[in-house]
């Protein structure tokens, strides 16, 4: 059983070789760009909306806290005009638009910390972002790969090794030069 799994895994390792191959690594880091571009503008739209709904969020509370406040005056009248029962309404009012003034304060609260988080993720996906195109650049300015993609390393010092007749002919007589000078 070793065995067949042995044979298996170097099957699974020739396969991923081969894959990796086929693959072209400067078409993925392209590809792998313009999907993280994407997804950095799709965080920045969602920072906008958040931060539109942050401002909207403030206004309401604000004009919660002046509809408060004008609860307070009109209850001041009551209570000095002796009407207990407009009072009274006017104090469940006050209750319910304190409850939501509260809620609307923890909302803000939230979006608020979510806000900071996701500026702090969207900086660390700016950075990675320029990292990818860093390295694009890399491959980019690279020097293009010999026509013939040979995988084999030992291909390539071959051909870096010939040697030709002119070579051989002028080292030859260098040689002699030097040999025969007293």
């Amino acid at each position: 059983m070793a065995l067949v799994d042995r044979i298996a895994r170097l099957f699974r390792a020739d396969l991923n070789a081969v894959l990796d191959q086929m693959e072209e690594p400067e078409q993925l880091l392209k590809q792998a760009i313009r999907d993280m571009e994407d997804e950095l503008a799709a965080a920045e739209q969602r920072i906008a909306m958040c931060g539109q709904d942050q401002a909207a969020l403030a206004v309401r509370a604000s004009e919660l806290a002046d509809t408060i406040a004008g609860f307070e005056r009109q209850l001041d009248l009551c209570f000095a005009a002796g009407k207990e029962e407009l009072a009274r309404n006017l104090i469940r009012k006050k209750l319910e638009a304190g409850r939501l003034l509260k809620r609307l304060h923890s909302k803000c609260a939230a979006n608020e910390q979510f806000l900071a988080e996701q500026r702090m993720k969207l900086r660390e996906h700016t950075g990675v972002l320029d990292a990818l195109r860093q390295k694009a650049e890399l491959f980019a300015h690279r020097p293009a790969a010999h026509p013939t993609s040979d995988s084999d390393g030992a291909a390539w010092m071959t051909r870096e090794l010939d040697v030709g007749d002119d070579e051989v002919e002028i080292a030859y007589l260098r040689e002699k030069h030097a040999r025969s000078a007293p």
